[in-house]
Order: C-alpha cells, then structure tokens, then sequence
C-alpha cells in the first residue's frame, strides 16, 4: 500500500478464546495497547476472539491489520514472535478445524477478492492455553506490557501508526517488573 500512515486505516485485532488462560492473550494486549497508548484516528481497535473466517468482512476493511494472537512454535513460553506470509500460519486462534482454514487462507480470499491489508502477526509463545480459566497465567500477565512496546516498535517501525503512552500506564495491573 502506498498510503501514509495518518490516511491508511488501520486495525489492531486481538483474537483467541478468553475463557482458556492465555489462549485470550491477543485480546488482552489489544485491550492493553488501546488503554494504555495514544493513537491516531485511524487505528481501530478489534476483538477478534474466536471468529476465525468470520473475520473476512473486518479485514475487508482495512488497509493494514497487526493481529496479536499466541504462538506455538514450541519455542519456550514467553516468547515473542514476528509473523509474515506463510509463518501467519503458526498464529493458533485462526485454525478452523471444521473448514482447515487459517489466517494466510482468509488473507489469500482477501487477495482474490482485492482488497488484501497489509498484514503480520505479533505473537506469544503461551504459559498455558488449554485450562478453563478467564484469566491470563501470571507470567503472561508478567510479560504482556513487554510484549505491547515490541509491537508498538513494529508499527512504528513500518511507519504504520505513531502511539505514545498514556499518562496513566504507572497504574496498570499489568505492570512489567
């Protein structure tokens, strides 16, 4: 996209299933990002949780796409990953198991159709994914504000969006140690 950065619109998409731990850590750091950074006008932020193909008509949308979502790579837990192309396929909430879909796939649709966003994944390796809980484990809580300044740096990076804190991040629950 040639578009700068305060014209191309942009969305922030948190996915995964908060009920299962930190399977909901990509919708916890958007929350995270949203509350806690000032953004421009064109940045959206979206729940995503567990739509998987559902999300075809959002990323029609939108010129580019930062999806937060866990990872496993069987890297160790905690780790934090960059995601293009063919490796978006390592992000674990778009795995549609009754249609073996994934996000590549949706984005290749989105191709087809043109009107592809720019698009990668930021994603963490989890602590524990599969127990029923609402909450993140506490080491993923440890490691969320982290994990929002790396994506901040990528959208900065690549000129995406420009984001700075908010005044009121000294009184986050989530508080990096």
């Amino acid at each position: 996209m040639s578009e700068n950065s305060q014209s191309a619109k942009m969305c922030v998409l948190g996915v995964g299933n908060l009920l299962m731990r930190d399977e909901g850590f990509g919708v916890r750091a958007m929350e995270y990002l949203r509350d806690h950074y000032v953004w421009p006008d064109n940045v959206d932020f979206v729940d995503g949780g567990t739509l998987g193909h559902g999300l075809m008509p959002l990323l029609q949308d939108y010129d580019r796409v930062v999806v937060l979502d866990i990872v496993t790579a069987q890297g160790e837990p905690g780790t934090v990953y960059l995601l293009e192309n063919e490796d978006m396929r390592k992000a674990l909430s778009f795995h549609d198991s009754t249609h073996d879909t994934d996000f590549v796939d949706l984005l290749q649709t989105c191709d087809l159709m043109g009107c592809r966003p720019e698009c990668f994944v930021i994603g963490l390796e989890p602590f524990d994914f599969r127990s029923m809980d609402a909450e993140l484990t506490d080491e993923a809580k440890k490691v969320l504000p982290a994990f929002c300044r790396k994506a901040v740096l990528e959208i900065l990076r690549r000129g995406w969006a420009n984001a700075k804190v908010r005044d009121n991040e000294a009184q986050s629950p989530y508080r990096a140690e």
